[in-house]
């Protein structure tokens, strides 16, 4: 392959090859260790390997894609959507050519390891008082001598019985109201939607005792993962709780990504737009049906997400999101009917509401952790990190709370690592190095067992072995820290320096082997200098966000730590501390609180005063802006270190002893580890 020939890159894996023209998408898939379905062998059948290309320019990924970068539609595919359908923009992957540069998206019904979305609904006691509830009324029987309308009459029955003052009705509803009065014998149930200090709104009705019940969506609308958890309004049991990857992943994996294909492809927003409303929509119908209920019964949804993903959700261009001072369009609560952001399979009256945001990069999910782990309540000074690809940080008491946002990337979700990818069966996600023998074990999403157990092979027989998720590579890292593998500065050692021959030549550098597949025709799972580098580029800017607010606190120190998301609940505190990816306090002090952005939208889905509590706190909360920072950079550098350049980590150091090897020879390359790499752009 030369340097003339396309290039293809596949997201969300970010893999990338030169393949020649002409060559079907579904064998450079395959080449390149793409996780893309085929059952038919290519014949145009099973429909397995659907790609979507995107089109446009791409900055991140250096490549401007042309509408005809694939082949025109062929027979086979014309065929396969005249009888089965395909979604608009799909391609099959068997038949479609690649003609020039293109980035391709595989969606997850295409994956054969689909992702799992670790986002599960946490155990939390919840006050009922759910905004849409069901009220029984008596209404009065017309009267020639009392002339007043149905709906009238309604309404004071509502007043009467309920103080609830009825203020807006749908025209579809108005044309019910009659025959069901009638048919309740002037009894009825009516489903009303009321906000604190809102109108009351009548979302349906029902002729006499209905019992219901009504259910709400709680969604945590994430850069690169959306969660929802479907629950009862009158119980607040979680019936299910599911999850999709954001489709929008192919117009860049990270928001500022996202932004700039706006900015230079017009009607970018609208089609990144339309995306993630179409899904969001089909996440809601997969959830009902998970839980055995029609979508119909679905009256509600709360929404939680970072600023770009709001905008975007919205039909708003995020472009100021994208420039100093990085202005919201609104950063008050939205309310607002659920048709209106393309909910079309739950109830036609439905109505959603997002959480206000904090700032122009600190939105409603931060808004919801604020909600969930109150830290403007705690006696302690908490630190509050919830990590994805644009980390947001609170730091508070009950003096004052404190929030920002810190550019970490995409490298804790497993992208741009070299074997990396999502969470999913087969995925390394724990990994433990004897510091004598340099040996490794590991366990993989799908199995309870580890690598030196045995049946463990037996256990991973359908999964295989396949890459390296998020919380595999924090901890292969980490574990390579206290193993010797890898110095402060972040070198990996040669075979001699280290003593094993794991560590293997990679160029210019060295690489660690964690896996070798290939005898078994798997692969060669290793982690390289290049993935080292991404993962200090991550940490560092994780850390320097946590110090910054310490600094405008004016604290050296924390009494708490709280890692929020999927993130939180599967990396032990032991190894993020290794890396030095937040601030050192004893272990017992650090704890996870699983997704608590998720659990901030159910709360507020489940209890309206909580929406009115958390739009008042919203405004008191103190925003440090970290890219107008100048200690941003201080710290950022001096966290490039492993676990930090001048921090002692005294409570980390009582538990741990960090080898003092220093693999620096000075003679190029990547050798000259003590100098930090550029600073990530915000994303």
């Amino acid at each position: 392959m030369s340097q003339q020939d396309p290039l293809v890159i596949f997201t969300p894996s970010g893999k990338r090859g030169r393949f020649p023209v002409g060559t079907p998408v579904l064998q450079a898939a395959r080449q390149l260790g793409v996780d893309l379905d085929s059952v038919c062998g290519g014949r145009g059948i099973c429909s397995k390997c659907q790609v979507q290309p995107a089109f446009g320019d791409f900055p991140k990924h250096g490549v401007t894609v042309a509408e005809d970068a694939l082949s025109e539609w062929n027979k086979v595919e014309a065929r396969y959507d005249e009888k089965r359908g395909l979604k608009s923009g799909r391609r099959l992957g068997c038949q479609a050519t690649i003609q020039r540069d293109v980035v391709l998206d595989v969606p997850p019904e295409s994956q054969v390891h689909r992702q799992v979305v670790r986002k599960a609904a946490t155990d939390r006691v919840i006050e009922m008082d759910p905004a849409t509830r069901l009220l029984l009324v008596e209404v009065g029987e017309p009267d020639m001598h009392e002339p007043s309308g149905d709906l009238q009459r309604l309404r004071d029955a509502l007043r009467e019985a309920w103080e609830v003052e009825l203020a807006e009705v749908p025209l579809a509803l108005l044309g019910k109201l009659q025959p069901v009065l009638r048919k309740g014998d002037w009894q009825v149930t009516c489903a009303i939607h009321n906000q604190v200090g809102g109108p009351a709104r009548l979302l349906d009705i029902w002729p006499g005792y209905f019992e219901g019940p009504l259910y709400g969506l709680a969604i945590d609308l994430g850069s690169t993962t959306m969660a929802a958890h479907l629950c009862n309004l009158a119980t607040g049991e979680v019936l299910a709780s599911s999850g999709l990857m954001n489709p929008q992943i192919r117009f860049g994996e990270d928001v500022m990504s996202r932004v700039s294909y706006a900015m230079m492809n017009p009607g970018g927003a609208v089609e990144m737009t339309r995306t993630v409303r179409e899904a969001l929509d089909t996440l809601a119908a997969e959830i009902a049906t998970e839980a055995g209920i029609e979508p119909e019964g679905i009256v509600e949804t709360v929404l939680v997400c970072n600023p770009v993903m709001h905008h975007l959700l919205l039909g708003i261009d995020p472009v100021e999101l994208g420039q100093a001072p990085f202005a919201l369009a609104t950063s008050d609560a939205v309310n607002l009917p659920a048709a209106e952001l393309g909910f079309v399979s739950i109830h036609p009256q439905a109505r959603s509401y997002i959480l206000p945001c904090i700032a122009g990069h600190v939105g409603a999910d931060a808004a919801a952790v604020a909600l969930s782990e109150a830290p403007g309540e705690q006696e302690d000074l908490t630190l509050v990190i919830d990590v994805g690809t644009n980390a947001e940080i609170l730091l508070g008491n009950r003096e004052r709370v404190l929030a920002c946002s810190s550019p970490t990337g995409p490298a804790f979700e497993g992208a741009q690592i070299s074997s990396g990818q999502r969470a999913a069966p087969g995925a390394i996600e724990r990994v433990e190095i004897d510091p004598v023998t340099k040996a490794p074990r590991f366990r993989v999403i799908g199995s309870e067992l580890w690598s030196d157990d045995p049946g463990f092979e037996a256990a991973t027989a359908v999964t295989g072995v396949t890459g390296i998720c998020g919380s595999g590579i924090i901890e292969a890292v980490a574990e390579m820290r206290m193993a010797g593998l890898l110095d402060r500065a972040g070198l990996i050692g040669s075979s001699a320096q280290t003593g094993t021959e794991r560590c293997e030549p990679n160029g210019r550098t060295h690489a660690y082997l964690l896996h070798d597949g290939s005898p078994e025709g798997g692969p060669r799972i290793t982690v390289t200098q290049a993935d080292i580098r991404e993962i200090q580029l991550a940490k560092s800017a994780l850390y320097a966000g946590a110090r910054l607010l310490m600094d405008e606190m004016g604290t050296e120190t924390v009494d708490r730590v709280v890692l929020a998301g999927a993130f939180g609940a599967h990396i032990s505190p032991k190894h993020a501390m290794v890396l030095g990816m937040i601030p050192d306090v004893p272990l017992e002090a650090v704890s996870s609180a699983g997704n608590a952005a998720g659990t901030g939208a159910r709360i507020a889905l489940l209890n309206r005063t909580a929406r009115a509590e958390i739009e008042r706190e919203v405004g008191e909360i103190t925003k440090v802006e970290t890219a107008i920072e100048p200690r941003f950079q201080e710290h950022f550098v001096a966290a490039s270190a492993l676990p930090h350049a001048s921090d002692p980590f005294p409570n980390l150091m009582k538990l741990v002893t960090l080898p003092e090897v220093t693999f620096n020879t000075g003679s190029g390359g990547d050798g000259g580890g003590d100098r930090p790499r550029r600073r990530r752009r915000r994303g």
